[in-house]
């Protein structure tokens, strides 16, 4: 499928391990994830899920984004459908990283497809990040556990990433804008 992550994953992995200066062991260990699991997916092989891929970025401190972006032009246009994609296993919620920020502007960019069903329940990302979102198609509901809203077209909402939250389509078709700051 066009825009699967594999490739820039597999170095970025290897990039931001190499790093923090640690082995596969210890940020398996960190991540909560198998030793086996982390080899395949620097090998370029395995096909990392968004709940995992946020494991492995909190126990390197850095923003998912990090190990999705693939090398920067100068012109980029992402056609739709395309771009590095991640699936969630967990619910029907696809995330497409359009931009990811730098050194010095610490934001991203996703464009994110979700389906009614399973609700995508994310764990706190880094601490002080917020999360903005913009509904451009159907209706969700979304927040921190505490205070969930629900938004329709148009509408926009802003909340702390760093406490655990919920993104969940109302309605068949339903996308929204969602930018990451992190500090």
């Amino acid at each position: 499928m066009p825009g699967e992550p594999s490739a820039s994953v597999a170095a970025a992995l290897r990039r931001e391990r190499e790093r923090a200066g640690l082995s596969l062991t210890e940020l398996a260990a960190r991540a909560g994830l198998a030793e086996s699991t982390l080899a395949t997916m620097e090998a370029g092989t395995g096909d990392p899920s968004m709940e995992t891929l946020w494991a492995i970025g909190t126990a390197l401190g850095v923003p998912l984004s990090r190990l999705v972006e693939p090398a920067a032009d100068d012109l980029r246009v992402i056609r739709a459908g395309q771009g590095p994609r991640v699936r969630s296993e967990r619910a029907d919620f696809t995330g497409t990283l359009l931009s990811a920020g730098t050194a010095r502007v610490r934001r991203d960019i996703y464009l994110i497809e979700l389906e009614p069903g399973a609700i995508r329940e994310a764990d706190g990302h880094t601490p002080h990040s917020v999360e903005h979102v913009v509904v451009a198609a159907g209706r969700l509901r979304v927040g921190p556990e505490s205070e969930v809203v629900e938004l329709g077209p148009g509408d926009y909402a802003t909340f702390p990433g760093d406490l655990p939250h919920r993104y969940e389509a109302l309605v068949p078709g339903t996308f929204a804008v969602l930018v990451m700051e992190h500090p």
